[in-house]
């Protein structure tokens, strides 16, 4: 890596994780980034997936990572491109920005939960151009406490400086970007013997979009048993072929006593647990960290929240697009493109690049439970994330809008017909991921540990 911005994210994920008493790989860098923003986005990228590919060839043992730039920037996206089939739209049709009384703000619709808190608060059908009237007459910081004390995901557009005056922007600062804490020895279950791969090793999945299925996907790509699990009703349209590539994906319902005892043999069984449900969630169901640590000592359990794990938001939902209007980001990238509206970054890097300092810090527990038989618990947050982009720096936008430069791509037989998908950018001594579950529905497996 060359650049400023490139050296300070190394230096930020390097403390986080920790450096180890091993030799580090050598890392091949290629190709050219294409993304234009004011920020160091494409960096931030390529540093945290470079972080997990490190991680993961210290443990398994390879000495040379190699890695396409352009390619990183098409797995911060959309990887997949049907043949004969299309993709259901991933956004809600009321999905988006509008601008309010003072300013502007971002609504998430997706999840039907949500919608309808959002237009139960405002009183309105489903029809954008109503949204539109209904929020205009709002102040954007009423507007989303509101639908957030409904149920709701919502966030007003403010600025870098007035988020870090926020008591929840004050919270997130002084966090770390991987907060740690180290559990119980066990010696059950054993660790397999990562003999290059990680073929043996147990992952359960609770996260949804985005940045756990990412975490989890780049597990199973080398070689870890996945085995996501949805409740009865969730969906993530669109995204389907994208996140459970690789994947066992089942169903349980955690307030079903027989559903209960499933998830507690599967937790018990598991080396790794990777959750994304708001902190407080897990613990209302009866799974705070000390019972998870009594069903599983050893368990490296990794997990993220939207804002945090302290500060007064610390239980509010939140996704990437969200964040980029109440962390500040959206509204610079407003200021300094002289835009009349919100300006988005331009892939969501939030969310994948944590999701690789999830599957980073997945890596970087094992190793350390390797050596010493101690569970860990490390806890990240998209809210820390975009601190970490912020505080690079800008970036000079790039000009114009770089297109597709005839990546590579394979074909893909998914389970809704074939496909193609840009090739992985990186590779572990010439080896890049093997994913051995072709994408497919959720909830479409036994709650099983596949094999």
């Amino acid at each position: 890596m060359t650049g400023s911005a490139a050296a300070f994210f190394r230096a930020e994920i390097e403390q986080a994780l920790g450096i180890p008493d091993l030799p580090l790989p050598a890392v091949h860098e290629s190709g050219h980034f294409g993304l234009s923003s004011v920020f160091h986005v494409s960096e931030l990228a390529l540093a945290t997936m470079a972080a997990a590919l490190r991680e993961l060839a210290v443990l398994i043992g390879h000495d040379v990572i190699t890695l396409d730039r352009r390619r990183v920037e098409f797995w911060c996206g959309m990887t997949v491109t049907p043949e004969g089939w299309t993709l259901p739209e991933a956004w809600d049709p009321v999905a988006g920005n509008y601008r309010t009384k003072d300013g502007w703000i971002r609504l998430h619709t997706n999840v039907p939960a949500h919608r309808q808190a959002t237009l139960g608060v405002l009183g309105v059908e489903a029809r954008r151009s109503a949204v539109e009237s209904a929020v205009a007459g709002w102040e954007g910081d009423a507007l989303a406490e509101a639908v957030t004390a409904a149920g709701g995901v919502a966030a007003a557009m403010t600025g870098l400086a007035s988020w870090s005056a926020h008591p929840q922007g004050q919270a997130v600062a002084g966090e770390p970007l991987i907060c740690w804490d180290h559990c119980d020895a066990a010696e059950e279950p054993p660790l397999p013997a990562f003999a290059g791969d990680l073929a043996g090793l147990k992952v359960l999945d609770l996260t949804r979009v985005l940045a756990g299925p990412v975490a989890t996907r780049f597990l199973a790509g080398f070689g870890a048993s996945v085995l996501r699990i949805d409740p009865p009703d969730w969906r993530e349209d669109g995204l389907e072929a994208e996140v459970t590539l690789g994947k066992a994906c089942a169903g349980l319902d955690l307030k079903r006593s027989e559903d209960r005892r499933i998830f507690e043999r599967l937790l018990s069984e598991a080396h790794v647990l990777v959750h994304g449900y708001r902190p407080g969630a897990l613990d209302r169901l009866g799974y705070d960290a000390e019972r998870r640590r009594a069903l599983n000592p050893g368990l490296i359990d990794v997990s993220l929240s939207a804002y945090g794990w302290t500060g007064p938001w610390r239980e509010r939902r939140g996704f990437d697009s969200v964040l980029q209007l109440a962390t500040g980001l959206a509204e610079e990238g407003m200021r300094l493109s002289h835009a009349d509206k919100p300006v988005a970054l331009p892939v969501q890097v939030l969310d994948h690049g944590t999701g690789y300092l999830m599957a980073a810090a997945v890596l970087r527990g094992l190793a350390l439970k390797r050596a010493d038989g101690k569970g860990r618990r490390a806890r990240l947050s998209l809210a820390r994330t975009a601190h970490l982009l912020a505080s690079a720096g800008r970036s000079p936008p790039l000009p114009g809008k770089a297109g597709d430069d005839g990546v590579a791509m394979q074909a893909e037989e998914t389970f809704w017909g074939p496909a193609r998908r840009v090739v992985f950018p990186a590779s572990l001594d010439g080896r890049g991921p093997e994913f051995s579950r072709r994408a497919g529905p959720f909830r479409a497996a036994p709650a099983a540990w596949p094999v």
